[in-house]
C-alpha cells in the first residue's frame, strides 16, 4: 500500500519524552498530528499546546480509529511490545521508545508484525544520531583507525529513574542494562557495521551486592564483555545511582591499530556530547556543540514515512541487540 505523502500521526503517551519527540516532528512540517492518547490531564494539555489541531482520545484503540497513519509510542516499557504489535497489525507505522520489548522474544514478535504488515518500524535509539557518533562511524567505515580491537562503553546515570515501574523486573525487563546499556550496545554494533557477537560475559549488581533474585530485583550496576567476530572485544559498564560525582558519565572509546576515537559527555551532561579522533596522546575534534540530536531518530523515521517507506529489513538488528541484552541477563 502506498503511504500518504503527509502522514497523520497519533501519540500514545505524552510525558516529557513523548512531548519532546512531538515537538521535533512538528518542527519538520512533514506530518499532521491529529490525535493524542494520554491519561494525565496536565501532560495531555501540554501536548495539545504543541499540536493544537489534534484531539484527545481515550487509549490505543481510539487512537487507531482516529484515522492515523503512524503511532508514536512513549509509554512504560512493559506495554511497548503489545502496543507496537497492535498498531502494526492495524496497518499503522510505529515509532516506539526503547526498549521495544523486555526480551528478544518480544522484540522479534514486533519486528515480525512490521514485516507481515509491511509497515515502517522505528525505535528511539537516539545516541547513535549524535553528530559525534556519525563522525566516528564514518571514520570506521573508511578504515581510518585500522583494525578496531577494543571498544569501551560507559553510561552511568547518577540519579537513576524516578518512576517505580523501572525497578520492577516484570514491568521493565531489567535495570540499567535495559534502560542505558541498550543505547550503548546498539551504538557500538551500528558503528562497527553489525559484526556477529560470538560471546557475552556479564556481572550484575543491586545495591552493591551481586544480583541475587532477578525475578524481584533489577540491577543498578552492570559490567559486560562482548566478543565480536574478527577479534574485537567490547567492554560495557552502566549503572543507576552510582557515586559518580556528576549527573552522568557517558563514553564510547574505539581503539584501533592506527588510531582511536571517542564520544564523551561534557561536564556530566546527558545531552552535550562531543567526539574526537586520537593520535596516540594527541586528539583532534570531530564534532562540536551545540548539537540538538535528541529528536533526530524520530525525525528520520518520519522523513522515511513521508517518503512512503514500508517495512525496513534492517529492523532485524533490533532483535540482534535484544539478544545481546538477553545474554547479559543470562536469559540466553
Amino acid at each position: 500500500m502506498t503511504r500518504p505523502l503527509r502522514p497523520r500521526l497519533g501519540f500514545l503517551g505524552t510525558g516529557w519524552i513523548g512531548r519532546h519527540r512531538m515537538a521535533a516532528m512538528a518542527g519538520t512540517d512533514l506530518a499532521d498530528i491529529v490525535a493524542v492518547a494520554e491519561p494525565d490531564d496536565a501532560a495531555a494539555a501540554e501536548a495539545l499546546q504543541l499540536a493544537p489541531a489534534a484531539r484527545r482520545v481515550d487509549g490505543l484503540d481510539a487512537l487507531l480509529d482516529a484515522g492515523v497513519d503512524g503511532v508514536v509510542i512513549a509509554t512504560p516499557s512493559a506495554a511497548h511490545a503489545a502496543q507496537s504489535t497492535a498498531a502494526l497489525s492495524a496497518g499503522k507505522a510505529v515509532f516506539c521508545q526503547k526498549p521495544l520489548g523486555r526480551s528478544a522474544a518480544e522484540v522479534a514478535a514486533v519486528v515480525e508484525a512490521a514485516a507481515c504488515a509491511d509497515r515502517l518500524l522505528g525505535v528511539d535509539l537516539s545516541y547513535r544520531h549524535t553528530a559525534g557518533m556519525t563522525a566516528i562511524r564514518d571514520l570506521l567505515a573508511q578504515g581510518a583507525l585500522g583494525h578496531v580491537f577494543g571498544v569501551d562503553l560507559l553510561f552511568h546515570n547518577a540519579w537513576g529513574p524516578d518512576k517505580p515501574w523501572f525497578y520492577d523486573p516484570a514491568l521493565s525487563g531489567g535495570g540499567c542494562v535495559a534502560d542505558l546499556g541498550v543505547h550503548m550496545v546498539d551504538m557500538a554494533l551500528w558503528a562497527l557495521d553489525w559484526p556477529e557477537v560470538t560471546g557475552v560475559q556479564s556481572r550484575l549488581f543491586a545495591k552493591g551486592a551481586p544480583l541475587a533474585d532477578p525475578d524481584r530485583q533489577v540491577e543498578d550496576y552492570a559490567v559486560a564483555t562482548l566478543d565480536l567476530a574478527g577479534g574485537t572485544v567490547v567492554r560495557l559498564g552502566c549503572s543507576w545511582g552510582l557515586q559518580a560525582g556528576r549527573p552522568a558519565v557517558i563514553g564510547a572509546e574505539f581503539f584501533g591499530a592506527e588510531g582511536g576515537a571517542s564520544l564523551r559527555n561534557v561536564d556530566g551532561s546527558f545531552y552535550d556530547l562531543i567526539a574526537a579522533r586520537h593520535h596516540h596522546t594527541q586528539e583532534e575534534p570531530l564534532s562540536s556543540l551545540p548539537d540538538e540530536w535528541g529528536g533526530r531518530a524520530a525525525v528520520d523515521w518520519l522523513a522515511r514515512l513521508a517518503q512512503g517507506a514500508g517495512h525496513d529489513p534492517r529492523s532485524d538488528r533490533l532483535v540482534t541487540v535484544a539478544r545481546v541484552l538477553d545474554a547479559i541477563y543470562g536469559r540466553a
